[in-house]
């Protein structure tokens, strides 16, 4: 599961011709629960953005939700093939977190590193 997250890259615009940097999400995983199912959560090497990615056994497998941080807000968007009803609902549940709620899911999968 932790390869794919870091195969999931996310190029940030610089503005510039050189290549962007790669958005690496491998911090965590912290155990979340969103519309009464299991979900893995990592945070990204730009200290804002966050993965929610289905934990196994999820009625949503496979799935993932991500919060991209660009110009001071963040957006969010999900992909793949789980059950449409239970990846809606926790659309609809995650689209409602501010932007300190997301931060705090970021700073729970780093801390979750530390512990492990």
């Amino acid at each position: 599961m932790k390869s794919v997250l870091v195969a999931i890259a996310l190029f940030i615009s610089t503005g510039s011709w050189a290549e962007p940097p790669a958005l690496n999400c491998d911090r965590g995983p912290a155990n979340k629960t969103f519309v009464k199912s299991p979900w893995l959560v990592y945070g990204c090497n730009d200290s804002h953005s966050v993965v929610v990615v289905t934990a196994p056994g999820s009625p949503a497998m496979p799935f993932y939700f991500m919060f991209s941080f660009t110009n001071g807000a963040y957006s969010l968007v999900g992909e793949s093939t789980g059950s449409k009803a239970v990846t809606d609902a926790a659309y609809g549940e995650l689209s409602k977190l501010t932007s300190p709620q997301v931060q705090s899911l970021y700073s729970e999968a780093v801390a979750s590193v530390r512990r492990k």
